[in-house]
């Protein structure tokens, strides 16, 4: 398990960009056009805190949320008992070794969790063993090819192939939505305390030195496969 120090370290922060993130929900609006969940099951996968499993409780049949790190499954427990929500149930586990049976889920979800290009080919056979028939899988990651909040993600991930990953996930089969987004927030204070539990302490003062207000221009990738 590869610690995820933003989230790990900081629910609190985490919950706070989690809140900042596409406030316009047009990553869930280009899911629903893929793949609309209403009446269906769905699995979040590397779930967190939780956050997203409430929208899509809202008009799912069930929901599930996997997550590895204990904390963060008792915070998505926590708030699924806090909404009373009956048809959202939180395990433990991992990508590469769901604890679901085969073909039982119809939708994936999994955003900015695993699944980040060469190397999670295990989690992907995982993925392709839960879905049934006609089920499609969504993973959500940053485009570091564009975007104000790309070109802060390549300073931080100079290593990163934007190249590199696109072929990886063509690869597999699957096809990509470029989505412009947008990470605003609040107040300024909520967007310095994101800023810092997203990049190093250099990188941050850096970037809040050159950037005015509490928002910044966001591309991301929404990657999509429907299983056959």
């Amino acid at each position: 398990m590869i610690p995820s120090p933003n989230i790990w370290n900081d629910p609190d922060v985490y919950e706070i960009e989690n809140r900042g993130v596409d406030p316009d929900g047009l990553i869930e609006a280009a899911m629903a056009g893929i793949h609309d969940w209403r009446g269906q099951s769905v699995l979040d996968v590397g779930c967190g805190s939780g956050f997203h499993l409430p929208g899509f409780a809202r008009t799912a049949s069930a929901v599930v949320g996997v997550e590895p790190y204990d904390p963060l499954a008792a915070l998505a427990r926590q708030r699924i008992s806090d909404l009373s929500l009956a048809n959202v149930s939180v395990l433990d586990g991992a990508a590469e070794n769901l604890p679901l049976r085969d073909d039982s889920v119809d939708v994936v979800h999994a955003r900015w969790a695993y699944f980040f290009g060469p190397g999670c080919e295990p989690g992907l056979a995982e993925v392709a063993r839960v879905l049934g028939s006609g089920g499609t899988a969504f993973v959500i990651d940053n485009d570091a090819s564009r975007s104000t909040f790309g070109t802060w993600f390549r300073r931080a991930m100079p290593a990163y192939d934007p190249v590199a990953v696109e072929r990886f996930w063509a690869r597999q089969g699957w096809s990509r939505e470029r989505i412009d987004i947008r990470w605003s927030f609040g107040s300024r204070a909520d967007f310095e305390s994101v800023v810092r539990i997203e990049f190093s302490e250099t990188l941050a003062d850096g970037i809040l030195a050159e950037h005015e207000g509490a928002g910044v221009d966001y591309a991301v990738n929404l990657w999509w496969r429907t299983f056959r």
